[in-house]
């Protein structure tokens, strides 16, 4: 239901300007809403999955940043399943925590837990994860973030992730942004509703461009980056310690 201050933005989900949070009710219908809103979800899980086999080994220790309703951990989880790697998705709002719990079931090499990634104790790790979650860090933080994300890998461990991104100038934007509308256009919202959406991600959402994200991997220490998934103003990154 919406309020004078809430617009729905599709799939039962209301938020009203600059202030979209992934709290409250929105974790019971965000599967619905992520998989639709994002180009590449299915695919980019996919690929997230297949990338896994060179990283994860016997006694792994795996990580996903922000985990929201824990479907990519979960797919990582039962992928090795038959290792001894453990595999912990981190999410700091209460609410998508149970409901990933919920979701995933019992699985023994899956654990969640509910912390601040930018502060979390990480462990010496080899695969850390991340979908579309560094886009809702304040950019004041980013660096940071991943300099700690840096020395928690392992020698030889990787950071994926995939992001929002930027164009490198106007018109560029301006054609991404048009593309990007006739697409959730394309799977049933209205333009009312994307327009709702836009309105709530004001200040919450910043997405770097390509060359933002690489730069933040560089500052960190990492050397070997690579772009490996891209829809327009999508793009998954692969870098190796």
């Amino acid at each position: 239901m919406t309020t004078p201050d809430k617009l729905t933005v599709g799939d039962g989900i209301a938020a009203a300007n600059a202030s979209w949070t992934f709290g409250n009710d929105v974790a019971r219908t965000f599967s619905s809403h992520v998989s639709k809103s994002v180009p590449l979800y299915e695919e980019g899980h996919d690929l997230i999955c297949a990338l896994s086999d060179f990283y994860v080994q016997d006694s792994s220790v795996c990580y996903e940043l922000g985990s929201s309703t824990g479907i990519l951990s979960s797919k990582l989880a039962r992928r090795h399943a038959n290792t001894k790697a453990r595999f912990i998705g981190i999410e700091t709002i209460p609410e998508m925590v149970a409901q990933a719990r919920e979701e995933s079931g019992p699985l023994q090499n899956l654990e969640f837990v509910q912390d601040d990634i930018n502060l979390y104790p990480y462990e010496p790790a080899d695969l850390i994860v991340s979908f579309c979650t560094i886009q809702f860090v304040p950019p004041h933080l980013r660096q940071a973030l991943f300099d700690r994300l840096y020395q928690s890998l392992n020698w030889g461990g990787a950071l994926l992730i995939y992001e929002k991104v930027r164009a490198p100038d106007a018109r560029f934007q301006d054609q991404m942004s048009a593309i990007y509308t006739d697409y959730k256009l394309e799977r049933g919202y209205s333009p009312e509703e994307i327009i709702a959406k836009a309105r709530s991600l004001k200040r919450v959402q910043e997405p770097f461009s390509t060359q933002g994200y690489i730069d933040l991997y560089k500052r960190a220490g990492f050397v070997d980056i690579m772009s490996v998934i891209k829809w327009v103003c999508f793009e998954g990154f692969l870098a190796i310690k």
